[in-house]
C-alpha cells in the first residue's frame, strides 16, 4: 500500500438520489416523505428561466420548514452553473437564509478545479459572516468533456468536496454522442458506451476519498433498463444512482443495498480470517475458495454499507 492515502472524506448513505424541481412545492413535500436516501432540490435544468427566482424561494422555504434529517434524508440543492447569472444569487440566498439546514450544494457542469474554488470561497465567507456552524458540503457533476478530461484534478480539490456524479445527458451532448436518450445503451455500441467514462470517474473518487454516484436514467417507463444500468454502475464501484421519478427510488435502494446473504458471507470472511490470524496464518479458505487481506477489505465494504443502511432505518423509526 502506498504511503499516500486519502480516506473517505464524508460517509453519507446515497443509494437513491431523488431529483426534485424546486419550482414545484407539491413535489418537494412528496419527496420529503419518500424512501429516498438523498433529495436534491433542483434550481438548474429542471427549472425554466422565468421560474428560477421563485424556485430558489421555494427551496429555501422547504429547507427551513421540513426537518429533512429527522426524516432520515440528506438534502442538497443543485445550484445553477457558473456560466449563468443565477448562480451567485443561488449560493448567497441559500447559504444566508438556510445555511444551517442544507447539507450539500451540487455544482453542475464542473470543468476545472477553479469552478469548485469559486463556490467554496463564497460558502466559506457566508458561513463566517453569518456564524453558521454547520459545514455545508459540495458535490460536483461531471457532465462535460472538459470535466472528464480534468476529473482527477477535480477529485483532488479537497476542501468541502464529498462526491462526484456522472451526468450522462449533458455529457452525451458535450461528447456529441449519437443518442438523444438520457442514459441507457446504444445498440450500435458493443456494450455500455458510458463504461469507460464512469470507470474513470470512479477511479478518481476512490483515489481521493469521494463518493461516486451514477446519474439519471430518463425512461421511467422502463424499469428493467433502469435496474440494468444501476447494476452496471454498482459493478463499477458507484454507490448510488439518481431517481428522476419516484418509481425509481425503490429500485436504486435495492440494487445498491447488499443482500442479506452477501452480508452474512462478509461476516464469515472476517471470522475465518480472525481464526487464521490466531493460528499465525495470513490466508484462509471459505466455501472452497481462498480468502486473504484483500478479501477482508471487500468484506468490510459490504458490512459498512449494511451498517449504514441499518443506522438510517433506526434513525427514521426513532423520529416517527
Amino acid at each position: 500500500m502506498s504511503h499516500t492515502l486519502h480516506p473517505l472524506r464524508r460517509q453519507r448513505l446515497q443509494r437513491s438520489e431523488l431529483a426534485v424541481p424546486a419550482s414545484n412545492p407539491t413535489m418537494i413535500d412528496k419527496a420529503a416523505e419518500s424512501a429516498a436516501d438523498f433529495v436534491f432540490l433542483d434550481l438548474e435544468d429542471a427549472v425554466a428561466p422565468p421560474e428560477k427566482p421563485q424556485a430558489r424561494k421555494n427551496a429555501i422555504q422547504a429547507l427551513n420548514d421540513i426537518d429533512w434529517a429527522a426524516k432520515g434524508k440528506t438534502v442538497s440543492v443543485r445550484i445553477n452553473g457558473l456560466d449563468t447569472h443565477y448562480m451567485y444569487r443561488d449560493v448567497v440566498d441559500i447559504m444566508e437564509q438556510a445555511g444551517d439546514r442544507v447539507h450539500t450544494l451540487l455544482v453542475p457542469k464542473v470543468g476545472v478545479p477553479g469552478d469548485l474554488y469559486m463556490v467554496e470561497a463564497m460558502v466559506n465567507q457566508i458561513e463566517q459572516g453569518t456564524g453558521v456552524q454547520t459545514r455545508v458540503g459540495l458535490e460536483a457533476l461531471i457532465e462535460t468533456a472538459l470535466g472528464m478530461a480534468n476529473v482527477e484534478a477535480i477529485a483532488q480539490f479537497g476542501g468541502r468536496l464529498e462526491a462526484l456524479h456522472f451526468g450522462v445527458a449533458d455529457y452525451a451532448a458535450s461528447m456529441r454522442a449519437r443518442t438523444t436518450n438520457i442514459g441507457g445503451l446504444n445498440p450500435d455500441y458493443p456494450g455500455d458506451q458510458w463504461h469507460a467514462s464512469i470507470t474513470r470517474m470512479v477511479i478518481a473518487c476512490r483515489a481521493y476519498g469521494l463518493r461516486a454516484i451514477d446519474g439519471p436514467f430518463g425512461d421511467f417507463s422502463d424499469p428493467d433498463g433502469y435496474i440494468a444500468g444501476a447494476r452496471r454502475a454498482a459493478a463499477l464501484g458507484c454507490e448510488g444512482k439518481w431517481a428522476i421519478h419516484p418509481s425509481q427510488i425503490a429500485m436504486a435502494n435495492t440494487v445498491f443495498s447488499p443482500p442479506e446473504a452477501e452480508v452474512a458471507k462478509a461476516r464469515r470472511i472476517i471470522e475465518e480470517l480472525r481464526t487464521a490470524e490466531a493460528q499465525g496464518k495470513g490466508a484462509a479458505s471459505l466455501d472452497g475458495k481462498m480468502i486473504d487481506a484483500a478479501s477482508e477489505k471487500m468484506a468490510r465494504n459490504v458490512i459498512d454499507m449494511a451498517e449504514a443502511i441499518a443506522a438510517r432505518s433506526t434513525a427514521a423509526d426513532e423520529n416517527r
